[in-house]
């Protein structure tokens, strides 16, 4: 699909970048992504990937906004509380970006779910807030066959990463899933949740700011993504560290 004239003074500072230009701009277009979570980290995510002109965004979440998730959900706003996420999202999305095509899908991640519809989508990113959640949609997206950009938040630091474990680095290694990094679940309540612990609301704004980074390369094909690299931020000390892991052998596994 060709840009419009519209869309073209709309993404005009997009286009005028060599490294994305009118073709990249047409790549953000015709991708197709689903964001799983429209909390912290899904806020920043689809609002920017919305303005980006992301064609096609997908949302999944079964909550409904309450008042103390304004503190950082910031899609949301006073008006939406007690409805569903995915609706106030779309209604959001929609006053800021009109030509993006939104599908709501009103229930929880799992990978049933995800086998049925997962292929309707060329790019995953995970803003979920518990693990269950995290290791299914690594699963689903390695089955698929298609990028994950996964990150998470806890008080005052956050990560991310990008997966592709269906693919080879240049050197002709298989690049490392989710479980290279994380190998087992942590057990059940062993880190405690955000209504547990607290956490900063502009936290939520960084990392989810960079997740939405990561798809536009991706989708893009500009730069290189964080592909065996986890990125982790300290927000007291403003500190940003990075963190290369490979794919686990049966050496490194026994270790």
């Amino acid at each position: 699909m060709e840009l419009t004239s519209e869309e073209v003074e709309r993404y005009r500072r997009h286009i005028m970048l060599p490294e994305i230009g009118g073709f990249g701009q047409q790549r953000l277009k015709n991708a197709r992504v689903l964001v799983v979570g429209v909390g912290g980290l899904g806020s920043p995510v689809l609002q920017y990937l919305a303005a980006a002109g992301v064609g096609t965004i997908g949302m999944i979440d079964d909550d409904v906004v309450s008042l103390s998730n304004l503190q950082r959900q910031v899609i949301h706003d006073t008006g939406a509380v007690g409805a569903a996420k995915t609706a106030s999202a779309r209604a959001s999305i929609t006053r800021l970006n009109p030509t993006v095509r939104v599908l709501e899908y009103e229930e929880r991640f799992s990978p049933a779910w995800a086998s049925s519809h997962l292929q309707l989508f060329d790019l995953l990113l995970d803003g979920s807030d518990n693990f269950d959640t995290r290791y299914d949609a690594a699963d689903s997206a390695e089955k698929a066959g298609i990028p994950l950009v996964t990150g998470a938040v806890g008080r005052f630091d956050g990560s991310l990463t990008v997966l592709m474990p269906y693919t080879a680095s240049a050197d002709g290694v298989a690049n490392p899933g989710y479980r290279d990094l994380f190998p087992e679940r942590p057990p059940q309540g062993l880190i405690p949740s955000c209504a547990e612990a607290g956490i900063i609301g502009a936290l939520t704004g960084v990392i989810g700011t960079l997740m939405a980074m990561e798809a536009i390369k991706l989708i893009t094909g500009t730069g290189e993504p964080l592909v065996g690299r986890l990125l982790l931020y300290d927000a007291l000390t403003a500190k940003f560290d990075t963190i290369r892991y490979k794919r686990r052998t049966a050496e490194t596994a026994s270790v």
